[in-house]
């Protein structure tokens, strides 16, 4: 009998020790496969890799971005444009791994799945090259190259997307790198100590103070509480809580409504206004336009912030003008931006337009999905109506487009730098066109570049009037 219950023991404990092993896997397999195929230490990866030809990248309109050469013995990552992609293709190495779109997709690329992935394994042997599926993203390659140009040694980002579908167009970010693995592999070391920050996609994560861009969001809130159709006193000057407040460069407007106070970015107009909203409708507004969530994307993003749990006035009205304790990503403003242009819908941004597989068969095609409602439709008219008084008689001008209707707002943000220094403020620029039926929205900053309409402003009009134009072809 003694003998019986140990053999029983003896099972229990096996069969114990076999289900934790069969639960593991089965864990391991549905829940962390993704990450671990993905692991630059997972030599079962280059195993696919070498025998499989990695998908080409394209950009809408069928300009290769990206393509596999055979170096050697093994196939090799080549980006014809260097540097132009590294904040959204990413870069691919067996050193360094994968990044952005090569990683997000990689299954994909290479035509795997996670089942594929162990049980294709048998195959290893086999002297067959796979092909993997091409990826159609929605960039248009002269916008993007254009961006970059206009760019150039600054560092900022710029964003342009479709505000009726959510695709964006151009998504430039600087400084950035080359992708291509000889120049990334020789120079990895210096880039990741630099303090330009190369690695950084900054138009997806980067956190800037929004400045006076901000105002926008203000200016819904006070439409729909009713505080839009009072006129102000602007004296140049506000003293909240013995903290004085001034407009940009001192400038004093005198009596004003709050369609002249946006145009003209009113300091003064814009602290009475978040005085008058009060902490629980600013928190509130952020939340609704988007500080403080995720943004479904296919690349990663940050969350824009706003770090209050308690406001006082000084407090309200710094948010107000985009100051105090929130920061945003300029992708963040240009859904915001979009959402407006496009009625008060926010579309879900997209990267991948559509899936193609080597026979091209289409795979898989992206649809334009709304993401979140931000206002009215005809708070969004009104809004729309003050941002074209920025650009035609506004801090705007310089974002003017003959023959075509412009939206737009200027930011001129404070940071660190700007305390002590002049012409040091991050320049920002958020507008899209033509006003009556808008084909594209765009969110521009460049890091301490100075005042938005001056530096901001002419890049985003470059990008619309290019991109407008390229429209009637």
């Amino acid at each position: 009998m003694d003998e019986n219950k140990k053999i029983i023991r003896v099972l229990i404990i096996m069969c114990t020790m076999f289900f934790v092993i069969v639960g593991y896997l089965t864990y391991i397999q549905i829940f962390r496969s993704k990450k671990l195929m993905s692991n630059v230490y997972n030599r079962r990866n280059y195993e696919i890799e070498e025998r499989t030809i990695r998908g080409e990248i394209f950009d809408r309109k069928g300009v290769l971005l990206a393509h596999s050469e055979k170096k050697g013995s093994l196939y090799e990552r080549v980006y014809p444009y260097g540097a132009l992609y590294s904040h959204v293709i990413g870069y691919n190495s067996r050193i360094y791994g994968k990044s952005l779109l090569e990683s997000t997709y990689n299954n994909h690329l290479l035509r795997t799945d996670r089942y594929s992935q162990v049980f294709g394994m048998v195959d290893r042997w086999s002297d067959r090259e796979k092909y993997g599926n091409s990826i159609y993203i929605t960039l248009d390659h002269q916008l993007q190259n254009l961006g970059g140009d206009l760019l150039k040694d600054k560092k900022g980002a710029i964003v342009a997307i479709d505000p009726k579908t959510g695709e964006v167009l151009a998504l430039v970010s600087k400084p950035d790198f080359d992708s291509n693995v000889s120049w990334l592999e020789d120079n990895w070391r210096s880039m990741i100590e630099s303090q330009e920050s190369p690695f950084l996609p900054r138009a997806t994560q980067g956190l800037y103070v929004p400045g006076s861009v901000f105002k926008v969001v203000i200016t819904a809130g006070a439409i729909e509480n009713g505080l839009d159709e009072q006129t102000f006193e602007d004296n140049g000057i506000i003293v909240v809580d013995g903290k004085e407040i001034r407009n940009s460069g001192g400038k004093v407007y005198g009596h004003i409504d709050i369609k002249r106070a946006l145009a003209v970015s009113s300091n003064v107009v814009y602290s009475t206004l978040g005085i008058q909203l009060g902490s629980e409708r600013l928190k509130e507004l952020a939340g609704r336009f988007g500080l403080g969530k995720d943004i479904p994307f296919d690349i990663p993003t940050n969350r824009s912030v706003f770090s209050y749990d308690i406001m006082d006035q000084n407090d309200m009205a710094a948010v107000a003008i985009g100051q105090g304790k929130i920061m945003v990503t300029p992708l963040q403003m240009g859904m915001i931006v979009a959402g407006i242009a496009n009625g008060g819908n926010v579309m879900a941004p997209s990267l991948v337009k559509s899936i193609i597989s080597p026979d091209d068969k289409n795979i898989e095609t992206m649809k334009p999905q709304i993401l979140y409602n931000i206002m009215e439709k005809d708070v969004a008219e009104s809004i729309k109506d003050m941002m074209k008084e920025a650009v035609q008689n506004g801090t705007g001008r310089n974002a003017a487009i003959e023959g075509v209707s412009v939206a737009g707002k200027t930011g001129t943000a404070e940071n660190e730098l700007s305390v002590k220094q002049k012409n040091k403020e991050h320049a920002w620029f958020i507008g899209f066109a033509p006003v009556e039926d808008p084909k594209i929205a765009v969110a521009v900053v460049v890091e301490y570049g100075g005042f938005g309409g001056e530096i901001a402003a002419p890049i985003a009009r470059r990008i619309m009037k290019e991109y407008l134009e390229k429209s009637k072809e």
